[in-house]
């Protein structure tokens, strides 16, 4: 069955479009809530399908610059997509998911990621699973440091008007070095990460923001948030954190201890972590935090070609690929990558696969050997997993702290 896809053109739409999925979560869908959702996701960039007039389905695509090894990349950053339960398993994803990734594709931009809500949707678009991320919880009495540290800078809470100025000076470092991370125009700052409605708390205090400077410079800041508890006389409270970010080394060391030690917070919480947070190094038991691992970015080469050549790769060397993408056929066929370019081939290919294992690998979350191994790639020539996963090593685990 086909439905008419199209994108949206005004906010009566594009608030039809989004009830797709919104429904599911109790989402009322008002207009300030959709005028403001639309400040970063414009109403082109949000397909509506519809069957005689009625919205049945939705999806979306934030445009983004994500962090890739070696710089940055446009990337769509898919959001908002869903059917309404009255048709269920009827192509409407699949219809959603053919004009989205068209659309992306005539944008130029070479690469499209999302968060998963079901594993099993998206591999059969072409994304595949490219970074891990942790969620931990840090006892009172499992927060000490292994090494004494002598902090250099203040923290100091602040409001959301000061953050707005200083929060993003400290995500654009950090930002630059890490694969996975997002660019933040002002109005995502402003309408997403530090806007703070009662209905989100999820039975937690309102955000707190915290900035750590060292002589005058901001280096680092957290959001958190207080869920305050007494059980049979006694403090059973948890700091909730949102976010934290700061510069390598001691800042992350600094606020980190500010968090861990709150006052009457009986345990600390966080999620979103990369699997290689500085807290397995910087806590004296890094077991007691308990982390939990969970699939994080999912990433789609729109353009097979645009996107392997846009990264930098830490060693000389070729490799040819059979891709194979019957979603996006026009990646299909075999492409060298020599010197940080890929382009068509008709040499033999070294590894044979899916476009999802080009996604899985990109940002360097998985290697090749992991995907020989797993079934997810087929080595054709010998050592060629070898040789691939040296040529597209990277330094640290991709990030990013943020569902969209």
């Amino acid at each position: 069955m086909s439905f008419d896809v199209a994108p949206c053109s005004n906010l009566a739409e594009f608030s039809d479009a989004v009830f797709a999925i919104g429904q599911y979560f109790g989402m009322e869908p008002t207009e300030e809530r959709m005028e403001r959702f639309s400040r970063n996701l414009p109403f082109e960039r949000m397909h509506a399908a519809r069957e005689d007039g009625m919205t049945v389905g939705g999806a979306g695509a934030f445009p983004f610059e994500m962090t890739i090894p070696g710089g940055v990349v446009p990337t769509a950053g898919v959001t908002v997509v869903g059917t309404f339960p009255t048709h269920r398993r009827r192509g409407v994803l699949r219809s959603l998911m053919r004009a989205q990734l068209d659309d992306v594709h005539k944008r130029g931009e070479p690469v499209a990621a999302l968060w998963a809500s079901e594993e099993t949707i998206y591999g059969r678009f072409g994304y595949g699973m490219a970074s891990l991320n942790g969620s931990v919880t840090v006892p009172r009495e499992g927060s000490a440091f292994a090494q004494p540290l002598e902090p250099a800078g203040r923290v100091r809470l602040v409001e959301a008007a000061e953050a707005l100025e200083l929060f993003p000076q400290v995500w654009d470092a950090v930002r630059r070095a890490i694969p996975g991370m997002l660019g933040r125009s002002r109005d995502w700052w402003e309408h997403r990460i530090l806007f703070d409605s009662p209905e989100n708390r999820q039975g937690g205090g309102p955000k707190r923001l915290a900035l750590l400077e060292t002589d005058g410079r901001a280096e680092g800041y957290a959001i958190y948030r207080h869920k305050f508890a007494f059980r049979e006389g006694e403090p059973d409270s948890e700091l909730a954190v949102v976010e934290a970010v700061a510069l390598d080394g001691r800042p992350t060391a600094e606020i980190w201890r500010f968090l861990l030690d709150v006052d009457w917070m009986v345990r600390t919480t966080a999620g979103l972590l990369p699997v290689d947070h500085q807290l397995w190094q910087l806590l004296a038991t890094p077991r007691r935090m308990k982390m939990r691992l969970g699939d994080g970015l999912w990433v789609r080469l729109v353009d097979v070609g645009a996107a392997l050549s846009a990264r930098a790769y830490a060693a000389d060397g070729a490799v040819v690929f059979d891709v194979r993408d019957a979603f996006c056929p026009w990646n299909e066929g075999r492409w060298k990558l020599e010197g940080g370019t890929a382009e068509r081939t008709d040499a033999d290919a070294d590894l044979a696969c899916d476009v999802t294992a080009l996604g899985a690998t990109y940002l360097g979350g998985f290697t090749w050997a992991e995907l020989v191994r797993g079934g997810r790639a087929e080595e054709l020539t010998d050592g060629a997993a070898a040789r691939a996963d040296a040529i597209f090593g990277t330094w640290r685990a991709p990030w990013c702290p943020e569902i969209f």
